[in-house]
């Protein structure tokens, strides 16, 4: 196989369109924190810092969640580089190895704490992943781990990188914000178990679309992501953050219109209503982030 090649199926291995939603969470931890500026974007903590929530630590978590999942992918995405055959064993528990060492090393490097951060985000990947535990197959438990990893932790990762003096109460409003978001994460989390329901369904994982059905699990994730982002709109709204409550609160309403088509056909219309809803979402992230840095003394 040459170099090329080989590149591109690590990439694959990584998944790359995985990286996004907690990139985006470090980034608003961040500027929640008060001590992160426009300029920050070219310095090494943050290069860092995307290095670290992108292609590493969710790198390594997507690769060991393909590691864990490739009987369930031989039936629902039997094109992915194990169950395909253009990945070993061998080289994929390697390549999980060295990123999840460089994973661990350049969260230290940002903070210590951060460096523990990421190795329980890889302790929850194996949770969620991995038998006997493997969270995935228990309704509610799997997507909840997973969508605390993908936003409280990073998020609060981008507090302490930016805000290294940080006490209990200064995390408070951000851990308050992110559980809001997590809620909502929770929802889109949902949304993504239609695509491979059918796997699921002959192997006992026990997702929502297949213990309720594609119309009740879509129903049960709008109703999660409109009620997180609505909790988040008056908590900014209690911290007399008017006009960032109101506009978190108003971005419902293009994702509540879209969410009539998810529910009619929650098999087709997943891929779609992440792609366009998941903007207004996270967009409201980042409002609460900057409405969390304007209330800071």
């Amino acid at each position: 196989m040459s170099d090329f090649r080989f590149l591109a199926l690590v990439i694959r291995f990584l998944k790359p369109v995985t990286w996004i939603p907690v990139m985006w969470s470090f980034l608003c931890g961040a500027v929640a924190s008060g001590g992160f500026g426009w300029h920050e974007t070219i310095g090494m903590k943050f290069l860092l810092g995307m290095l670290l929530t992108g292609p590493l630590a969710s790198g390594t978590c997507q690769m060991l969640n393909d590691y864990f999942d490739r009987d369930l992918d031989e039936i629902n995405e039997p094109n992915r580089p194990i169950p395909g055959g253009a990945m070993s064993l061998k080289n994929a528990t390697i390549l999980i190895s060295i990123w999840s060492v460089l994973s661990v090393i350049t969260g230290y490097l940002i903070h210590p704490l951060i460096g523990l951060y990421v190795v329980i985000g890889i302790i929850n990947a194996h949770l969620y992943s991995a038998n006997p535990i493997k969270l995935k197959k228990r309704l509610w438990a799997g997507n909840i781990i997973v969508a605390i990893s993908y936003l409280i932790i990073p998020w609060v990762a981008g507090e302490i990188a930016y805000h290294p003096t940080f006490t209990l109460s200064s995390l408070l409003p951000s851990l308050i914000a992110a559980g809001f978001f997590t809620l909502s994460s929770t929802g889109t989390m949902t949304i993504n178990d239609f695509k491979s329901i059918e796997g699921d369904r002959q192997n006992g994982i026990r997702t929502l679309p297949v213990v309720f059905g594609e119309t009740n699990a879509a129903i049960i994730a709008a109703v999660l992501i409109n009620t997180g982002q609505l909790l988040a709109s008056g908590y900014l709204l209690m911290m007399g953050q008017t006009l960032y409550g109101t506009v978190v609160g108003l971005l419902i309403i293009p994702q509540f219109i879209l969410q009539f088509s998810l529910v009619r056909s929650p098999g087709t219309m997943d891929v779609r209503y992440n792609a366009i809803a998941q903007n207004f979402l996270v967009a409201g992230m980042l409002l609460c982030a900057f409405a969390i840095k304007a209330a800071k003394p």
